[in-house]
């Protein structure tokens, strides 16, 4: 089983008392929490309990903002990969995706893969949420407005390793409807 990172849009953050009434998957990803996940978890990101695991490691933050922001730098991407039908084909996917399980919040998973490493699960979310997903939302509105080009090439010759995650319905932890 690989360890993945997990998104999620609910209409509710999670709390203390009660998950969400209603939460649909949107992707999975293998092994690390990629670019898109950040994105989709770097504006007005916070902190909330796990919807899946018991200490308080999930990142809740708002779905339209995230969602814009990844759209951007899809865009931005894409510039250089205009005849990669590869690129093409995972864009179209995605942003289809996230249109059809949009919702207030996205919920972002993260407990396989901060339990990896002998550190402290709830210290590495918060890390995540104080710095990483905050330095990458920066580069990224960087790359946007064109004054990140190293960066930007750097994630365009990558580009699998963070936007091609599995996108479904339904993954490995689904909620009922």
């Amino acid at each position: 089983m690989a360890n993945r990172s997990y998104l999620y849009s609910a209409d509710s953050m999670p709390n203390e008392a009660e998950l969400p009434r209603r939460i649909r998957c949107i992707s999975e990803h293998n092994w690390d929490i990629p670019l898109a996940h950040k994105l989709m978890a770097g504006r007005g990101t916070t902190i909330v309990p796990s919807m899946i695991w018991n200490p308080p490691i999930g990142i809740a933050a708002d779905y339209a903002e995230g969602a814009a922001l990844l759209r951007d730098l899809l865009r931005v991407v894409g510039q250089g990969l205009e005849d990669d039908a590869e690129f093409a084909d995972c864009v179209a996917r995605t942003t289809a995706h996230l249109e059809k399980q949009q919702a207030k919040y996205v919920v972002l998973e993260t407990g396989e893969i901060v339990s990896l490493t002998d550190d402290d699960p709830a210290a590495s979310v918060r890390r995540l949420a104080s710095d990483d997903i905050p330095d990458a939302v920066a580069r990224a509105e960087a790359a946007i407005a064109g004054r990140n080009d190293d960066w930007l090439a750097a994630v365009r010759a990558d580009w699998q390793k963070h936007f091609a995650s599995f996108y479904s319905e339904a993954l490995y932890f689904s909620f009922p409807g």
